[in-house]
């Protein structure tokens, strides 16, 4: 349980890490690609227009100083002059001038074809002032601006000659790209910058979260003294305080609990231990009444043996009583001793006289350190349990498989148990069902064949129908490191399987409670 709360809270941290960071991460990648398109559109936009409008008025210029002493309609080397003089004001810019059929370039090895498209000659005729258009030539982009010449004297009539010019964008598409491509380089440190920030708060916020999970798995370990520091006013200290109210208030239950049960457990120890003196002298007086028995009238004689047999049950009683209180109490401890199993079960069986009663498969030479009496008292309620609730054949194994660990099986062919009846037989004063038609109780009732076959309690005999048996059994099998376990025979019956560690006598360790 505690391990799993380990591997549940790392995942719970690490998976809270990994969130914050990558949630961190992509803002600020999200954040730096929109302002990389943003600045990139907006960069692109400004050095284009102002390109554009270089263009244009250049032209403009250009055209009303060298137009004023063209004249009209130009002939092929006037309009070639023309183009030429427009040029030489405008840089590296191709020229193009045209008059109807004739057609001037200011660059004679220029193809301009490519570049001046039928849109923009459509527009720039159409005499409604200059016009620009960008286009790709051979993967190269190119601005081409167009404008009418019209007459000088005043109507703005258009004389039929057309100006063009071409302006190289390479240079202006490669500032561009250079200030896409730094944005770009800067976005690597941003990302960088807001993981290393991430993993700052994600520090910041987790650490609160894991120390309040080692102080949870602390407190579910059964350190109830647990606590976490309460620091500032935020969420997570108020879950902080809340923890530790809920520690608590658990802690208070707790010790009230302990607190009832200790005086339970000495109440039941304190009641034990006076009522043995007087269960003493009621026991010497029904003794002798059942020994003058024979010589009373017959309905005395019963009442006689009555009160005999109930008070040697009553006597069982508050001696199991009390020796549960002791295994409540932790106040017992094995008196382990090299001990072998096998004559251990055998004279087990004959002390209480059910040698003729059981079959013994017992597996020789299994020698182990245990108590002694202890075990006499498992094989006295398994064996006596079968005997009373079961039916022959009852048989009672020793095996010592893989040298490990001892087993003693307990069997019998009777109606067996139901499900829920083998869930709780091992409860103290468990009432059970008619499945074993002959069972009063399903703990220690089970435990024995009378007050005629049980043996007294000097000889091991805890839980002659006292309903404590079974439970008495379990806390000694407990006590030597082992369990008892209760089935259902695929042939018919129940079967009690001891399972102890098999402690060698050569092991020099020593069991206690």
């Amino acid at each position: 349980m505690r391990r799993s709360l380990g591997r549940g809270s790392r995942r719970l941290v690490g998976g809270l890490r990994v969130r914050l960071v990558v949630t961190f991460v992509l803002v600020a990648l999200v954040s730096a690609v929109t302002a990389t398109a943003l600045a990139y559109r907006d960069a692109r936009t400004a050095v284009l227009q102002r390109t554009q409008n270089t263009a244009v008025n250049d032209l403009r210029e250009r055209v009303a100083v060298v137009g004023a002493g063209l004249d009209l309609p130009p002939d092929q080397r006037s309009l070639s002059r023309f183009a030429a003089k427009v040029s030489e004001g405008l840089g590296a810019r191709i020229v193009v001038g045209r008059h109807q059929d004739l057609t001037a370039v200011s660059d004679a090895y220029a193809d301009t074809e490519g570049r001046i498209t039928a849109e923009l000659r459509a527009a720039v005729r159409s005499g409604d002032g200059a016009r620009f258009q960008r286009v790709q030539w051979r993967g190269d982009p190119y601005l081409v601006v167009g404008t009418p010449v019209t007459y000088a004297d005043g109507d703005r009539r258009t004389s039929g000659l057309e100006v063009f010019v071409i302006t190289d964008l390479r240079a202006e598409r490669d500032d561009t790209a250079a200030l896409l491509d730094s944005v770009r380089t800067g976005t690597v440190p941003v990302v960088v910058l807001a993981a290393l920030l991430a993993l700052l708060a994600a520090g910041t916020v987790l650490r609160p979260v894991r120390k309040l999970g080692r102080a949870t798995r602390e407190l579910a370990a059964g350190d109830l003294g647990s606590r976490v520091a309460v620091r500032g006013h935020d969420e997570l200290a108020d879950l902080a305080r809340t923890f530790n109210e809920t520690a608590d208030a658990l802690q208070e239950s707790d010790a009230e609990l302990r607190a009832q049960e200790a005086k339970a457990r000495r109440f039941v120890a304190d009641v034990s231990h006076e009522l043995r003196t007087p269960l003493a002298a009621m026991t010497m007086v029904a003794t002798v009444l059942e020994e003058d028995a024979d010589q009373l009238p017959p309905d005395a004689a019963h009442a006689a043996r009555t009160v005999g047999a109930e008070t040697a049950r009553l006597s069982r009683l508050v001696e199991d009583l009390m020796e549960i209180s002791r295994f409540d109490a932790g106040a017992v401890r094995l008196d382990a001793t090299v001990t072998d199993l096998a004559d251990t079960v055998r004279a087990s069986l004959a002390l209480r006289g059910w040698t003729d009663r059981v079959t013994v498969e017992l597996r020789e030479d299994v020698r182990a350190v245990v108590d002694r009496r202890r075990i006499d008292v498992i094989v006295a309620n398994l064996v006596g349990n079968a005997l009373r609730h079961g039916a022959p054949p009852v048989t009672v194994t020793l095996a010592a498989p893989g040298g490990e660990r001892v087993t003693l099986e307990v069997a019998d062919r009777g109606p067996g148990l139901p499900p829920e009846a083998r869930e709780r037989v091992f409860d103290r004063f468990y009432k059970a069902d008619a499945a074993r038609t002959r069972s009063t109780s399903g703990g220690g009732d089970r435990g024995g064949d009378g007050p005629g076959e049980g043996g007294s309690f000097g000889q091991g005999g805890f839980g002659q129908g006292s309903g404590l048996g079974m439970a008495i059994a379990l806390e000694n099998a407990r006590l030597h490191g082992g369990t008892i376990e209760v089935a259902e025979r695929p042939e018919g019956g129940a079967v009690f399987t001891l399972r102890l560690p098999l402690r060698h006598p050569e092991e020099e360790e020593e069991g206690d409670g």
